[in-house]
């Protein structure tokens, strides 16, 4: 089992920056991925960036060039560091984590969430 916890979140005016961090503890096993995702009311979870174990990295094209995502292996943490934030990225945003037990078996960990409130 692994425990996500997401910690950064707050309200923002338009322009602002926030940096949304999200620490994994819990798990034996090394985390394959770690990503975030967001959700506004009312709107689909949508996908937002994700990093490999490797550093591999790749954003959803509403945020590139506005918000990158580091990860530290060795504490097993992800960061988002969101800037130019738009009324538009207001959501609930999530971090994922992957762990890989096999080539056809994986299991997904989700943190509990935490609100970015962006105002024009």
């Amino acid at each position: 089992q692994v425990q996500l916890v997401e910690s950064g979140g707050g309200s923002v005016q338009a322009g602002g920056s926030l940096r949304l961090s999200c620490a994994a503890s819990g798990s034996g096993r090394s985390i394959n991925a770690m990503g975030w995702y967001r959700q506004a009311p009312g709107k689909q979870r949508e996908w937002v960036a994700i990093i490999t174990s490797g550093g591999s990295k790749n954003y959803a094209d509403s945020v590139k060039g506005r918000f990158t995502i580091s990860r530290d292996n060795a504490k097993n943490t992800v960061s988002l560091q969101m800037n130019s934030l738009k009324p538009e990225d207001t959501a609930v945003y999530y971090c994922k984590a992957v762990v890989v037990r096999s080539a056809w078996n994986r299991d997904d960990y989700w943190g509990q969430g935490t609100q970015v409130t962006v105002s024009s």
